[in-house]
């Protein structure tokens, strides 16, 4: 059957007591509609696809055939992807069995997607129709709006339902009020949730933007409690706190996000690597150390370098060091407190890179996981994070799903960071975890659909986890430190602010701090661009100090890279140069032969992602072999043009599977560009506006010319040419 996306609306169908059959494993949630005169089922179980089954009863009986369509839900990349069958012959679905190929490798790679046939001859309405905005979208939004048709007629709504006014009417306590409480009050205000902080400082970070604001410690347990009584639910911007308190208000039904069990665990460092590797995840050798003799077993046992911590109190630098040989164990024991302060050794884990994941957890223990990041220590202390880190994609898997682990075996709501170390060998081991928003995860405020610090609401009040995906394709944040004492520090931090407001892309977090202190944290920034090399040189330009303020798009960023193996191909490729300097897009043009300079070609299509190119159009000639090489050595998309006859489209067209090309027609360098601008397009809304313009343009010139020629005859026209 057809299934008509132009149906404005799906019709609710109450069957009492009907249960379709479909090949679902488990019991879903259900939904009866008609479609476009069929039945349908829609399955919209939390967290997973929507799926739509259209249904045909043929004979009558209870026997129902069904097609699935799949629709985005929680996507955390891609949006609107289609697949469109061009009729052959026989003019529908005999194209299927091709081009179901290309389904199979979406499903493998779990991108959404549709399915459909639009014939350019047959439903030439119903083609014209699809480009111009009824794509996925629209039947996303029909099946959202019957979803919420279904909540919303309910008729026998909870009274507490009821009485909520805005998104919940609970008062969210928090234990300190710094920078982490700041932006928790910041992102709080927007959904109308009333925050309460407790800090011993009267003007803290927070106090200025909170419902309410306790002064009192919060490892004083009287406070704690007296605080507690005021609140709905109690969660935490410092897990040093006091736990007993904790504990006991929990006994007395106090709602504490994430659970007093997980703040002791957390708080004693020592007793977090005891419980992480009772649970089986990968981290240093450790082992506690109470005296001179068990320091140097340790030593001994571990080499050198060592880790040597605090067990307690130890974070941004404080409470480690490390001894480099054995004379070194007293200094730095005695550095830390000595041995009556609760010390324990790591072996040094010989690591490539610090990442980290933001881990959100709801209180159905339901995970949302941001993307994994890197982070740049500077004297022990968080200096840059990096979203999303650069490493292969199964690392990427492996660091996340440690991080997942590590977070299932604690108790409790919010937003956990997990950090973790990349050895050389690519093992990930888990550093340590917050029970709490973290440095790591400041950039999320601008780089994802919802900040750590909205997540962390949601978890702790029982609202569904929002999407945790980035919505731009790379940001850097950088932690504005206190460079000196007084006000000589606040006036080098605010002339790099001043700066970072000339800087496009750039979002300043200053933290009203009263004091400011050598490597205290003041504020941070957050840069966001198309790449991460264009973030990188937007962060470098504003810390040199330069007078001119890179916008990250200069001639050393290019986005398109115009390849081609001799210059005899140049006078075709530069037509591609020319619609690039009408676009106003950089782009760089080399000479990069598959056969004479080989090694020269696979540096440049390995390096060309991180270099900040986005497309490659490649131009080649005779053997043709330059677009597929390249193909086969880089992730990103490549546009081959044939150059000079038939030959060359027939070897570009012969390309192995699994290295894809766009190829265009021979010599049409233009069209080639075309391509690569409609790609970027997709991260730049300016672009696509030009390209529309673009378009519309050239429909002008058609319908001008044609005027033109039923104005002045086919013979007056020529003459006037």
């Amino acid at each position: 059957m057809v299934f008509d996306i132009r149906t404005e609306k799906f019709l609710v169908i109450p069957i009492p007591g009907y249960v379709a059959e479909t090949p679902w494993k488990y019991p879903q949630t259900v939904e009866l509609l008609e479609v476009d005169g069929h039945i349908a089922v829609l399955n919209f179980t939390p967290g997973c696809p929507f799926s739509l089954w259209i249904l045909d009863q043929d004979d009558g009986s209870n026997k129902w055939s069904y097609e699935k369509l799949r629709i985005p839900c929680n996507w955390n990349g891609f949006r609107n992807l289609s697949i469109e069958a061009v009729p052959g012959p026989s003019g529908s679905d005999s194209d299927l069995p091709i081009i179901k190929e290309a389904a199979k490798v979406l499903d493998i790679f779990g991108v959404p997607y549709e399915v459909r046939i639009v014939s350019a001859h047959r439903t030439p309405e119903l083609m014209n129709f699809m480009p111009n905005g009824a794509s996925s979208v629209q039947l996303k939004n029909h099946i959202t709006c019957c979803r919420s048709s279904k909540e919303d007629s309910s008729s026998s709504v909870r009274q507490d339902e009821i009485s909520v006014h805005g998104v919940s009417n609970k008062v969210v306590g928090v234990l300190g009020g710094g920078q982490l409480g700041q932006m928790l009050c910041q992102a709080a205000s927007q959904m109308g949730i009333k925050v309460m902080v407790s800090d011993p400082l009267e003007n803290c970070p927070a106090s200025a933007l909170a419902y309410g604001h306790v002064v009192g410690r919060f490892d004083d347990s009287a406070a704690v409690e007296e605080f507690a009584k005021r609140c709905g639910v109690l969660t935490f911007e410092i897990e040093h706190v006091d736990v007993a308190a904790l504990e006991k208000l929990e006994q007395e039904g106090v709602d504490c996000q994430p659970k007093a069990s997980t703040i002791r665990i957390i708080q004693d460092k020592y007793l977090q690597k005891i419980h992480f590797s009772q649970h089986g995840i990968p981290m240093p050798e450790f082992r506690e150390i109470n005296d001179e003799e068990s320091a140097r077993e340790a030593g001994d046992s571990f080499g050198y370098p060592l880790m040597i911590k605090s067990k307690r109190l130890a974070y941004d630098g404080r409470g480690n060091a490390v001894a480099h040989t054995k004379e070194d164990l007293s200094s730095c024991v005695a550095a830390l407190g000595g041995y009556g302060h609760g010390l324990y050794v790591e072996k040094w884990a010989p690591f490539v890179a610090e990442l980290a994941v933001i881990v959100a957890r709801g209180r159905d223990g339901s995970l949302s996981c941001y993307p994994v990041i890197e982070t740049i220590h500077k004297d022990n202390i968080c200096h840059i994070v990096k979203a999303p880190a650069e490493i292969p994609w199964k690392i990427k898997e492996l660091a996340t799903d440690v991080a997942q682990r590590a977070v299932r075996s604690l108790d409790g709501a919010g937003v956990f960071a997990v950090e973790l170390f990349l050895t050389k060998d690519e093992q990930i081991l888990l550093n340590e975890v917050a029970p709490r928003p973290h440095n790591s995860g400041h950039q999320t405020i601008e780089s994802c659909y919802t900040s750590q610090y909205e997540q962390h609401l949601r978890a702790v009040l029982g609202l569904p986890l929002g999407d945790s995906s980035m919505k731009i394709p790379a940001a850097i944040m950088y932690n504005l430190l206190g460079e000196e004492e007084g006000e000589q520090g606040f006036a080098l931090a605010h002339q790099l602010i001043g700066r970072a407001l000339n800087v496009p892309g750039a979002s300043v977090h200053w933290y009203n701090k009263p004091e400011i202190r050598k490597q205290r944290k003041m504020g941070h920034i957050t840069i966001v661009g198309p790449s991460m090399v264009n973030v990188e040189n937007k962060l470098k330009s504003l810390l040199s100090k330069e007078d001119k303020i890179s916008d990250g798009l200069s001639q050393a960023t290019p986005l398109v890279g115009i390849i081609m193996g001799s210059d005899s191909d140049l006078p075709i490729m530069k037509e591609a140069a020319k619609v690039l300097d009408i676009f106003g897009v950089p782009y760089e043009v080399r000479i990069v032969s598959a056969h004479r300079t080989p090694e020269l070609m696979n540096v440049y299509a390995k390096s060309a992602h991180k270099r900040g190119i986005q497309v490659i159009i490649a131009g080649a000639g005779g053997a043709a072999h330059l677009p597929g090489m390249v193909a086969s050595e880089t992730p990103l998309p490549v546009v081959s043009v044939p150059i000079r006859g038939s030959r060359s489209v027939l070897y570009m067209l012969q390309i192995p599977r699994g290295i894809p090309t766009a190829t265009v027609g021979i010599n049409n360098a233009e069209n080639a560009v075309l391509l690569a601008l409609r790609t970027l397009a997709i991260l730049y809304p300016d672009m696509q506006a030009s390209m529309i313009q673009y378009q519309q343009d050239m429909t002008d010139d058609v319908l001008r010319k044609g005027d033109k020629l039923m104005d002045l005859g086919w013979k007056g026209y020529l003459d006037s040419r």
